[in-house]
């Protein structure tokens, strides 16, 4: 019976051994494609080819006065073709550029590279609100004139002091991957910022900018990437800033993170609460008595000190401390005591908004608590919408529709993604099991380049990013005492776009003047 079963087998091996290729004997696959490759193949041969891509670029001539200078300058709206390394078309990048008008020596000519955030912002804000040439026309305190809007000259435009460029990043604006890209390409942390770096390096080549000085000015999630750029710029490309304008900062995310476990926001975000409370006469008398500051500076000492150290003592907190912490915290946030304790001492943000004005009917804003809105639901635990937001976002999608067709002359039909979702999932690699921080990222930029120079300013009733994050930021950045003095930061009294309030626009337009010059090898500061 064994030799049986051996003799089957050995048969049954003599059986497959023709079908198995034998290289040694010359014996090789069969390259032929199958039906359904070959097939394929002539799909793609029935498909019609593609064009080109083009880049596009309108220029235009304008004059501005500023200060009693006129200034003539050029503009530029156009796209910028993004390429891989062997030099194929990925993505078409739109911007804005604005160039003085006989300016021979780029050395004596700054430019500044700005962007929004989001992620998935176009650049419209900080192009059209704060830095540009035209600017939304708005009451005194920040709100829009009724729709549609309209542009009017910024007597607080940059362009006396530095040349500038608006970026709109991947999928937002005009900006768009090619036909058949993956837009995760140029999306995500990482490759967000490579793509950038890569628009700012081949502009500043082709207009021939490598000599000017050379800042970039970031807002809300665009100061995120401004420090990613800032030590990108300089390790891939060799290229060093002379400063960093930081509007509206987050960049240790953990510090406005609320979820279980986390206490930093809570202790972040509690001076922002009082100047809201502040604004809103919700105070004591004897907070109310002084300026902002007066209660400022009590709201941070209490934060940094006997309310952090009460966070950190969690369940082991005496209940007659509890009750002293609970006091406190609803001396410096309007809220009533037995408000804080139900909150185990821990006023989230959204809560915030909708518990301050209750007795009103009206929620707070978050990007800027001076403003308020209606809820249907006056007794619900969060607010429906952003007042604030509602207030100041629309009216720019309209005006830069009109700004860039008309008076530019950039026509296209496509959407611009004034704020697109088209950029999400957003990857935040390579933070894999821990906070987005690129606080790190602006400390060893700043080691390796000890000129650089960084304004951060914020706003007192910004709840997105809170000022207060800047200052704890900074006090734990690590730097040697000698750097230290390379950064200023700056408060205004205003919220996350502090350039809508008309006073603060004006004290921000003086500030980054002072800044350019000094970070430029100018003027000193005063």
């Amino acid at each position: 019976m064994k030799r049986s079963g051996l003799t089957i087998a050995f048969l049954l091996l003599l059986l497959c051994l023709p079908l198995l290729p034998v290289r040694a004997q010359g014996v090789v696959p069969d390259p032929s494609p199958d039906a359904g490759t070959k097939e394929k193949e002539k799909d793609r041969a029935r498909k019609p080819a593609l064009p080109a891509p083009e880049e596009k670029v309108s220029q235009t001539h304008h004059t501005l006065t500023l200060g009693g200078q006129t200034i003539a300058y050029t503009a530029t709206a156009g796209t910028l073709l993004f390429r891989d390394d062997d030099g194929t078309p990925q993505a078409s990048f739109f911007f804005v550029a604005y160039v003085k008008d006989g300016v021979k020596d780029p050395h004596q000519r700054s430019v500044t590279f700005s962007f929004n955030g989001g992620p998935g912002s176009a650049s419209q804000w900080i192009h059209l609100g704060a830095f540009g040439p035209k600017t939304l026309a708005r009451d005194p305190e920040g709100r829009a004139l009724p729709p549609p809007g309209r542009l009017v000259d910024n007597d607080y435009s940059l362009l006396d002091v530095t040349d500038l460029v608006f970026i709109d990043p991947i999928w937002t604006g005009y900006s768009r991957p090619l036909p058949g890209e993956d837009v995760k390409k140029f999306t995500g942390f990482e490759n967000d910022i490579k793509s950038v770096a890569e628009f700012i390096r081949l502009w500043t080549s082709r207009n021939e900018r490598w000599a000017s000085p050379k800042f970039i000015a970031g807002e809300s999630y665009g100061t995120t990437r401004a420090a990613g750029l800032a030590r990108y710029l300089d390790d891939r490309h060799g290229m060093q800033l002379n400063g960093l304008i930081l509007v509206s900062s987050i960049l240790n995310w953990q510090n406005e993170d609320f979820h279980v476990g986390n206490d930093m926001p809570y202790l972040i975000i509690l001076p922002t609460y009082t100047a809201t409370a502040w604004h809103y006469k919700k105070l004591p008398p004897d907070l109310l008595g002084g300026d902002l500051r007066h209660a400022l500076d009590e709201a941070e000492a209490f934060a940094l000190h006997d309310y952090a150290l009460a966070l950190l003592a969690g369940d082991r907190l005496a209940a007659g401390e509890r009750r002293e912490i609970a006091t406190r915290l609803a001396r410096y946030t309007g809220l009533s005591v037995d408000y804080c304790l139900r909150a185990d001492l821990r006023v989230e943000m959204g809560r915030f908004t909708k518990e301050l004005l209750r007795d009103q009917g009206k929620t707070v804003g978050r990007l800027d608590t001076r403003f308020t809105g209606w809820d249907l639901d006056a007794a619900g635990e969060t607010p429906e919408y952003d007042p604030a937001s509602a207030a100041v976002n629309a009216p720019y999608a309209g005006v830069v529709n009109d700004y860039l067709r008309r008076e530019l002359g950039f026509k296209s039909d496509l959407v611009y993604e004034y704020f697109s979702n088209k950029v999400r999932p957003w990857s935040f690699e390579p933070f894999y099991n821990q906070y987005v921080n690129v606080a790190e990222y602006l400390r060893q930029e700043m080691t390796q380049n000890p000129d650089l120079k960084v304004l951060i300013v914020g706003g007192h009733y910004d709840l997105a990013t809170p000022y207060f994050d800047s200052v704890y930021t900074m006090d734990h950045l690590g730097l040697p005492p000698e750097l230290r003095s390379n950064i200023r930061m700056i408060q205004y009294e205003a919220g996350h776009m502090m350039y809508i309030r008309r006073s603060e626009h004006e004290k921000l337009k003086r500030d980054l003047t002072e800044f350019i010059a000094l970070a430029s090898g100018g003027a000193k500061p005063r």
